[in-house]
């Protein structure tokens, strides 16, 4: 399974233009998210996220295990020192590619295709780790490079009472001519008390999805 996630503003904003997040989403949403991380193998971000938002990844607002943490650097550019590394709750921590330092403090690093890293090559990989539910967290380009792949079941739209009205967009999918093109997942919407709303979608074109249908046809 592959489920990804975007806190975003009702006009669709994961960040303002200085790449500010926090207070997008609020406490309900949040812990929805913790809740998330406790029950998959291994949370994947890019590495812009890595270096902008600086994220932990670890479970802290509800109980259960972190999940290994994952960053997509191909160009090596998140430092020893980034909070995604730290911790000692001895969840493992793996970067596609990444700087060789990172191995001195016990990052688990995998050598990437050379060129773009395609999504579904990143989903094998993890397996071939033992790590097959997977939540991709982050950023919104990474989320988009995964939805349009086909490699996402499940997208949660975490969407806040706010408006930001400009800065980073959240999903960037490839475009499409007409409606009758667009996709219409199946959702489930849950409103949270501090007025924040999330989609659960289960998406349509999904490579897990077409799996199943050709085991069962």
């Amino acid at each position: 399974m592959v489920l990804a996630q975007l806190g975003m503003s009702l006009d669709g904003r994961i960040a303002t233009p200085t790449g500010s997040s926090r207070g997008i989403n609020g406490p309900g949403a949040m812990l929805h998210l913790h809740r998330i991380r406790a029950l998959v193998d291994a949370v994947v971000i890019g590495a812009g996220t890595a270096r902008i938002d600086n994220p932990r990844l670890t479970v802290r607002s509800c109980a259960g295990e972190s999940p290994a943490r994952v960053v997509i650097d191909p160009r090596g550019t998140v430092g020893p020192n980034s909070h995604v590394w730290s911790g000692d709750d001895g969840a493992r921590r793996l970067v596609f590619g990444g700087m060789p330092e990172l191995e001195d403090i016990g990052v688990e690093r995998i050598a990437p295709p050379p060129g773009e890293i395609p999504p579904a090559w990143i989903v094998r990989r993890l397996r071939a780790e033992g790590l097959h539910r997977v939540l991709i967290e982050g950023g919104g380009k990474t989320v988009s490079q995964f939805v349009a792949a086909g490699e996402v079941e499940l997208l949660h739209l975490l969407v806040g009472p706010v408006i930001i009205g400009s800065g980073l967009v959240g999903l960037a999918l490839p475009m499409i001519d007409r409606l009758d093109s667009a996709q219409r997942p199946d959702a489930v919407v849950h409103v949270f008390d501090e007025g924040d709303v999330l989609f659960a979608c289960r998406l349509e074109n999904s490579g897990a999805k077409r799996a199943r249908s050709v085991a069962v046809g």
